[in-house]
């Protein structure tokens, strides 16, 4: 490790620290099922920014585990709310109650009530962006900062690469803080991003392998063993039947849900089903599979929710012990 390494990375991600009260720019990715109390209390306590994943929380739910997380760590830490979830004004009013300091919105374009009830309490407000006219937009709409994720993340995807989203919004939108996510598994590309002018990076899939982390042996277990090209994104056989796109580990689940389409839709063309009851199949047949592979352990049926960045999820360890090593690497790629 180099002085003038630590200097530079410093430097560089110095607007993402202030912002988020870190010593390291390194978000935790919401994970639902999996970005609770123990591993976002250790990515804040080993420097990082851990960020709770509301999910589906109800609001007794996520008020619990933002107490639960504050015993655990004394450092900042965020809440990721899901915009389309049925109760988010409540939820944002037990973010408020709870005095948390950052939220992230995702999933779907913010409404102006959301993004004014955040800012009303104080909250530095955090949103996913695709593109650089709706980051612009939500600059103005009162977004804090934006966070860019290519379609190399795990769970739900857009339709562009990391590097290419980079490209396009890191020049344009530079008067809030950039964070950028999807595939990054290692500290020289986190400094590439930050020399392109990012403040800082999200990480999902490395951190699923930490110590803390409360997943199940089997599902940590599938990462580690993993390749990046097993990181498959779920694929849309007909477009009367749209497929929100899921990258996942490949399993008997995604072979058994591409077979599940393929009736499904030969029993529309047949008369046997109407669309719309077809595509409520399709959407409930990933129902409880996150959950599944998770917590029980299911990684066959389940959905194994994982990045292309999987493949450098090489064995279990401690979280302090993976972002030490991510930021001793961005600091001997600067120095």
């Amino acid at each position: 490790m180099s002085d003038t390494g630590a200097a530079r990375l410093n430097e560089l991600w110095k607007r993402g620290t202030e912002f988020l009260g870190s010593e390291y720019a390194i978000l935790g990715g919401a994970m639902t099922w999996v970005s609770e109390r123990n591993l976002v209390s250790a990515i804040s306590n080993a420097g990082g920014f851990g960020v709770i994943a509301c999910g589906g929380m109800d609001t007794d739910l996520l008020a619990k585990e933002i107490a639960a997380t504050r015993e655990l760590t004394d450092k900042p830490f965020g809440v990721n709310l899901i915009t389309l979830h049925p109760d988010l004004d409540n939820l944002i009013a037990v973010c408020r109650e709870q005095n948390v300091s950052h939220v992230v919105l995702a999933g779907g374009l913010p409404s102006g009530g959301a993004i004014s009830a955040i800012k009303d309490f104080g909250a530095k407000l955090m949103c996913f962006a695709p593109t650089a006219t709706l980051a612009k937009k939500l600059v103005r709409s009162g977004s804090d900062a934006i966070v860019i994720e290519g379609n190399e993340a795990g769970g739900h995807i857009g339709p562009v690469s990391t590097s290419v989203l980079a490209q396009e919004i890191l020049p344009v939108v530079q008067n809030v803080p950039v964070f950028v996510a999807g595939g990054i598994g290692r500290g020289e590309v986190i400094a590439s991003y930050l020399e392109m002018g990012a403040s800082g990076v999200q990480l999902g899939t490395r951190f699923v392998v930490a110590e803390e982390c409360v997943a199940h042996e089997n599902f940590k277990k599938a990462f580690i063993s993993a390749k990046a090209r097993d990181a498959v994104a779920s694929v849309q056989i007909d477009e009367k039947f749209p497929v929100i796109p899921v990258r996942a580990l490949k399993n008997e689940g995604t072979e058994q849900f591409m077979v599940t389409q393929r009736e499904i839709v030969s029993k529309f063309h047949s008369g046997e089903i109407a669309q719309d009851d077809g595509q409520m199949q399709i959407e409930h047949y990933w129902g409880g599979a996150l959950r599944r592979a998770v917590v029980d352990g299911d990684v066959q049926t389940g959905s194994v929710m994982a990045g292309q960045s999987v493949g450098m999820a090489k064995r279990v360890e401690p979280t302090q012990n993976i972002i030490n090593e991510l930021v001793e690497q961005a600091q001997n790629h600067l120095g």
